[in-house]
């Protein structure tokens, strides 16, 4: 093998095989002959080749358009045996999360008490769950079930926009929620003032326009790259990154604003949610009862737990990925990326059912009446019939 300017040609018969780092080149010539001189003409012309095929710059390469290929998902790397037994539970923790949610949904919506601004704030994020649930477990059980792994590109980059543009709305409603726990216990009398309904439907109407503002950016930043044909993406759903990471061109612009985005939009709900909290705490420490106390922290209780559900597996990946690559296995991170969008989703409904009197009364009041409807539907039965 002759190798020049660290570029390689392997002779294999007729064809002279150009390996660059990026490309490989098959250049096709004559047939060997066994003839001296014909077979130093043919080396003096691939010589010539490769002094040449360096000078070519990059841009010059035949790059593969987005649109026309198809990108496939691997699932779990290192899992692939398991892909059928980790499906189950997360079905099951996907079907609970849309009953437990549009459960809830329900129960704020008909009942008459629970239109307070915290109950609104608890609705739209119900309906986030609901919505970032849908959005990637159908895509993850069509891989664990059916291998069904590919999709064109126009779908992967609106799977990717929904999830970052929802996980940001998320951010921001828990942050209006934890503005809500403020108001309501450090200016308990203002609060019908400060919360009404207009202010509400603003704040609702905010996060979601500054979530869109936000991640619209993603849909240019990943149109933007050339891409050279490799579309394999070790990720049971798609996300900026997974989808970047396939380009060949610089994907600097693609870090930097993702970073930006993570530090100045939830970053800053973390800030602002975390100083929320302290002045709470400042407020229920003066209060002389023990019992006013806890009965203060327990309004917060179902929130906090809410946000540590929703943040934490955040912050594991966020910091896993750029300091624990070595450390960590890489299925370890997409796991706990697959149960991010499941488990808060499930747990929430019962967290506030269980920490809610309203939700719970709610609950049981249906639980009854579906009980009597059931025994008035069995004694009409048993009366109309002739036996």
């Amino acid at each position: 093998m002759l190798s020049l300017q660290g570029y390689h040609p392997a002779w294999m018969g007729n064809t002279i095989e150009t390996a660059t780092p990026q490309h490989h080149h098959h250049l096709h010539i004559l047939e060997l002959s066994s003839s001296p001189m014909e077979s130093e003409s043919i080396l003096a012309l691939g010589m010539l080749v490769w002094n040449i095929l360096p000078q070519i710059p990059p841009s010059s390469y035949n790059h593969t358009s987005p649109q026309d290929m198809w990108y496939v998902l691997t699932g779990i790397p290192g899992l692939e045996d398991s892909h059928t037994w980790i499906s189950i539970p997360i079905c099951s923790m996907y079907v609970l999360a849309l009953k437990g949610n549009a459960f809830l949904i329900f129960v704020i919506v008909t009942e008459r008490s629970p239109h307070e601004p915290m109950y609104i704030f608890l609705s739209m994020l119900a309906l986030a769950d609901v919505l970032v649930s849908t959005a990637t477990a159908p895509k993850m059980w069509a891989i664990f079930w059916f291998q069904s792994m590919d999709k064109l590109f126009g779908c992967c980059v609106s799977q990717m926009f929904f999830v970052h543009f929802i996980f940001v709305a998320e951010s921001a409603i828990l942050l209006a929620m934890a503005f809500d726990r403020y108001v309501a216990i450090c200016h308990p009398l203002r609060y019908s003032t400060i919360l009404t309904s207009s202010v509400t439907g603003k704040i609702g109407i905010t996060a979601v326009v500054r979530s869109f503002i936000i991640c619209l950016p993603f849909i240019f930043l990943v149109h933007r790259l050339r891409y050279c044909g490799r579309n394999i993406i070790p990720h049971s759903y798609y996300e900026h990154m997974g989808i970047t990471r396939l380009a060949c061109d610089s994907i600097r612009v693609n870090i930097i604003y993702g970073l930006t985005v993570a530090l100045l939009s939830t970053g800053l709900d973390i800030v602002f949610i975390i100083m929320s909290y302290t002045m709470i705490l400042c407020t229920v420490f003066r209060i002389p009862s023990w019992a006013a106390r806890f009965k203060a922290l327990n309004t917060c209780a179902s929130h906090i737990c809410v946000i540590l559900l929703f943040f934490a597996p955040a912050f594991f990946s966020f910091f896993a990925h750029r300091f624990g690559g070595k450390t960590i296995p890489h299925h370890v991170h997409i796991l706990v990326a697959n149960l991010y969008v499941v488990v808060p989703p499930m747990l929430n409904p019962i967290i506030y059912g269980v920490k809610t009197k309203q939700i719970q009364d709610r609950v049981i009041l249906l639980f009854l009446l579906s009980d009597r409807f059931e025994k008035l539907y069995l004694l009409i039965n048993n009366s109309s019939s002739p036996w």
